[in-house]
């Protein structure tokens, strides 16, 4: 899937593209916080919920245990400050996952990709303050390497 060209989208797009890829990549913390209301972000994820400081968190976990990762989005849909998209982060499972839905996981040296379907609001100033994601974490883990139990 390509990266949807940027000049044809919105700010609040361009800003979101920009905030996932450092937020991937680890790098540029300052520039990352820019994109966020550090102070009353809120992320409501499949298991888990958690304020700014558990979402840098568990990403730094993606990023130990997953590289080199890659972010694309897909369909981006805008309605005032809130944007709907599809999210596809890719990587090697290269380390253990400390963050998984069940646990810590050791590697499988395997592709994995998270596919994500996302909702994102903004605030009056164009930072991000919520975040709804679904993911299907039985084909999440079964990437991992993960067998189910009868």
């Amino acid at each position: 899937m390509e990266n949807l060209k940027r000049k044809d989208l919105s700010n609040l797009s361009k800003r979101l593209i920009r905030a996932g890829e450092l937020l991937v990549s680890g790098e540029d913390q300052k520039e990352l916080d820019s994109y966020f209301n550090t102070e009353n972000f809120q992320f409501h994820g499949p298991g888990f919920d958690a304020d700014y400081n558990g979402l840098i968190s568990y990403f730094q976990a993606v990023q130990a245990a997953f590289g080199p990762l890659v972010i694309k989005r897909g369909i981006i849909i805008e309605q005032n400050n809130y944007i709907a998209c599809q999210t596809f982060i890719e990587g090697k499972f290269i380390n253990d996952f400390t963050q998984s839905p069940i646990g810590i996981i050791s590697p499988n040296g395997e592709k994995v990709v998270f596919d994500l379907m996302n909702i994102f609001k903004f605030d009056n100033q164009g930072r991000l303050i919520d975040e709804w994601v679904r993911m299907d974490n039985r084909g999440f883990l079964n990437q991992l390497g993960v067998k189910e139990s009868k």
